[in-house]
């Protein structure tokens, strides 16, 4: 008669668990980014392009991007390269998914993730458990999968300046023609 009425308790504390978790269960929300990480990233871009990239995350330090939105994407080396990029709204915050439109769980990349939508421009996935980025998707095309995470990891000082190549001529009259077209962008918005 024990064995019975402590399989009832135990079976009614399992049912008042799981009633107390649909209770309790509310629509997650995005993790903030840690103000500092290294992250190596396969991207798939969408001119059917693949590569790697190694995203230096510093936000104490305003670094991934310059603060007034221009972004340097480089090779190193005799050959290297550079291509300049500029994004008006700068490096994001770490909370820059607050206010996301929460989408529900999809598995992917082996990760059952949570998904967010943000002003249809960016689908962010970070994993259930860990809360660790897996992959985000832009509005474009371009798809970016998070192979590794290290939290606090920092860039040396050394290597957070563009090589010099960066600035050539030709690259700062493409700059310059870029923000020329932000701008007019803008007043035609108003």
């Amino acid at each position: 008669m024990k064995l019975k009425w402590l399989c009832i308790a135990a079976l009614t504390l399992q049912l008042a668990t799981h009633s107390n978790q649909h209770e309790d269960s509310s629509t997650p929300t995005p993790s903030p980014w840690p103000e500092r990480f290294h992250a190596v990233l396969y991207m798939n871009l969408s001119d059917s392009r693949l590569q790697i990239s190694s995203l230096w995350y510093d936000w104490p330090r305003g670094r991934n991007e310059w603060n007034n939105g221009t972004s340097f994407y480089y090779t190193l080396g005799a050959d290297g390269t550079c291509e300049i990029m500029l994004f008006e709204v700068g490096i994001p915050r770490p909370d820059f998914l607050d206010g996301a439109t929460y989408l529900g769980v999809e598995s992917t990349d082996g990760f059952l993730c949570n998904v967010w939508e943000k002003v249809d421009f960016i689908w962010y996935y970070e994993d259930v458990v860990t809360k660790r980025p897996v992959r985000w998707d832009f509005y474009d095309g371009i798809s970016s999968h998070v192979i590794t995470f290290e939290v606090g990891a920092v860039l040396q000082d050394s290597l957070t300046q563009a090589p010099a190549y960066c600035f050539t001529q030709d690259n700062e009259k493409k700059m310059l023609q870029e923000k020329s077209h932000l701008l007019m962008d803008k007043v035609s918005l108003i």
